[in-house]
């Protein structure tokens, strides 16, 4: 899901017609590596040798600064989605978000995919009777991470898209 079919042109850059500055496109990018690092471990403790979605991430870092080309990272998040697919729970979701957020480089939209999975891996991980607690918890810890810049901006995303990406803003 994440994306629907309207695009919102405040998360598309100015030179595809949008009005997103480039540096607040980084930001982006750097708030869905935040949003996803904070449960890769869920990934990393079931595959301590797979580093296909840390890759990713470090890749899309690569673009923020400047030395990777947008299309690396976008191939990354294929690499990262291809992991979740070979595992469950939450290590599945936060393997999605990692390649969520290599995805924003490409698509800026992207940045609220990673947070979804990342909820969701939050969820996936806490038992039944706290999994929309624990929900809750990682959605408010996440807009704790939010750069003043563009807080307005996702947090619109998230009302907006919030029937898109599961439901995971509401609150």
């Amino acid at each position: 899901m994440i994306l629907t079919k309207e695009r919102d042109p405040r998360l598309i850059t100015v030179r595809r017609g949008g009005s997103l500055t480039d540096e607040d496109h980084r930001l982006l990018a750097l708030w869905a590596a935040e949003c996803t690092l904070h449960v890769l471990p869920f990934f990393e403790r079931e595959r301590p040798g797979d580093d296909r979605p840390r890759q990713a991430l470090e890749l899309m870092y690569g673009w923020v600064r400047g030395e990777v080309k947008m299309s690396e990272s976008r191939n990354a998040a294929f690499v990262a989605n291809a992991a979740a697919r070979e595992v469950t729970g939450a290590a599945r979701e936060a393997a999605h978000a990692a390649g969520q957020a290599a995805a924003v480089p490409h698509v800026a939209a992207h940045e609220l995919g990673a947070a979804a999975y990342g909820i969701r891996a939050a969820r996936a991980a806490a038992g039944p009777d706290e999994r929309d607690a624990a929900g809750r918890t990682e959605r408010d810890w996440q807009r704790a991470q939010l750069p003043d810049a563009i807080r307005g901006l996702v947090l619109d995303d998230q009302r907006i898209r919030n029937e898109a990406c599961w439901r995971l803003f509401e609150g």
